[in-house]
Order: C-alpha cells, then sequence, then structure tokens
C-alpha cells in the first residue's frame, strides 16, 4: 500500500473530521520523532500506511458492540489514539485506555490527544501493574510475542471482550506455540496494509474454561 492509497482508503472509511484529527497526530508525530522514539525511524516516510492505516483497520473489524477499548503498550499511540479518533466520532464517550511506561511518550499521548480534541486515559504504568480493566476489546502492536501479549490481556477478560492483535509474516509460528484451546479461538485476519501481514483476533466468549 502506497501512502496515496492509504490517503484514499482513511478517506473512505472515515469522516472528513476525523481525518482532519489524524493530519494534526501525522504533524505532531513528525515533529515529535525528531527528540522521541515513538515510531521506527525508517517507518516515518510511510506514517500513512505502516501507522495510521495499519491501526485504523483494528477499528473496522472490532465488535460493533465496543465502547471500552484497552491498548496495551501505546508507544506512539498506534493503534490507540487512531481509535480514539474514530470512536469519538460516533460516540463521544468511546473510552479508549493508553497504557505507556515511558514518561516521555505519555507526554506525546496527552498532546496529541488534546489537538485532537479526544478524550483517552493514560495509565503511566508497566502493564503489570495496571489495575483491572473491563474492556470490550485489548489491542497491541509491535510490543510482544502471542503468547506474552495474551498474558498481558487474562486479568482484564470479560465473557465478551475480543482481543486485536497486529502480527507479521512469521504470525503462524506464534499461534502454533498457544495451548490448543487459544489456537480454537483465532481468527487471523488479512490486513490492508501488506499481503503477509494479519490480525489475530481472538473471541474469549468461546473459551470453555478459565485459560
Amino acid at each position: 500500500m502506497t501512502e496515496e492509497d492509504a490517503k484514499a482508503w482513511l478517506a473512505h472509511h472515515v469522516s472528513r473530521e476525523t481525518l482532519e484529527r489524524l493530519q494534526v497526530y501525522y504533524d505532531l508525530l513528525q515533529k515529535w520523532q525528531r527528540t522521541v522514539n515513538l515510531v521506527a525511524p525508517a517507518t516515518l516516510d510511510e506514517a500513512w500506511s505502516r501507522h495510521f492505516v495499519d491501526s485504523a483497520q483494528l477499528f473496522q473489524i472490532a465488535p460493533r458492540y465496543s465502547t471500552n477499548w484497552l491498548d496495551l503498550g501505546s508507544g506512539g499511540g498506534f493503534p490507540g489514539l487512531v481509535i480514539a479518533a474514530m470512536g469519538t466520532e460516533n460516540d463521544p464517550d468511546y473510552r479508549v485506555t493508553l497504557v505507556e511506561s515511558d514518561i516521555r511518550k505519555c507526554g506525546f499521548l496527552r498532546e496529541v490527544a488534546r489537538k485532537m480534541g479526544v478524550t483517552v486515559h493514560i495509565l503511566s504504568r508497566r502493564i503489570g501493574d495496571i489495575p483491572k480493566q473491563l474492556p470490550d476489546v485489548v489491542s497491541a502492536r509491535a510490543l510482544s510475542d502471542l503468547s506474552t501479549l495474551i498474558d498481558h490481556a487474562k486479568p482484564h477478560l470479560t465473557p465478551k471482550t475480543q482481543l486485536l492483535f497486529s502480527k507479521g509474516h512469521a504470525w503462524r509460528e506464534e499461534v502454533e506455540t498457544l495451548p490448543i484451546r487459544w489456537q480454537s479461538i483465532c481468527e487471523p485476519v488479512p490486513s490492508v496494509t501488506h499481503p503477509d501481514a494479519v490480525i489475530l483476533r481472538f473471541d474469549t466468549s468461546q473459551l470453555k474454561d478459565e485459560a
């Protein structure tokens, strides 16, 4: 997906107001990246495709009932801040909680949210130290291996929580390391940004016992 393709995809899937918010985000990303390592430097010139669309597609496959989103290891805000911009479009009370232990990155997250005019809840702690959340969706992107992500998510599961984890070409190998009951509820959704990438969707309501 080229940068022009990415912008066209976003223009088709979000409102003009949301697109304007994402442009504000893009501009701040370019500015802050000079002093804070928010994303891999090599991806900055492809930010619309590598980060914005890659994040926005998670919102497209999330359950329609979702109003409470937990993003683990938010870093530069992908996907959490993009989700907040899109969620606010239809529901001003859409709740997005960002978990990030790096103080400087938390400062960036607050600044972007303020400039975009969206509300987010930022937990500046290690993932294992946050209080129990009750999310409809748990997401993570470029954070850790799949088994670790699931372990991070387990304390926060509700009977209807879905997990959405972005993964690259080695996703099959990671899925094969999981217990069978977790493999059975894993649905790979093809990424729109790269043919080898997927979003792994886990519908935890299908778990027959505590994992």
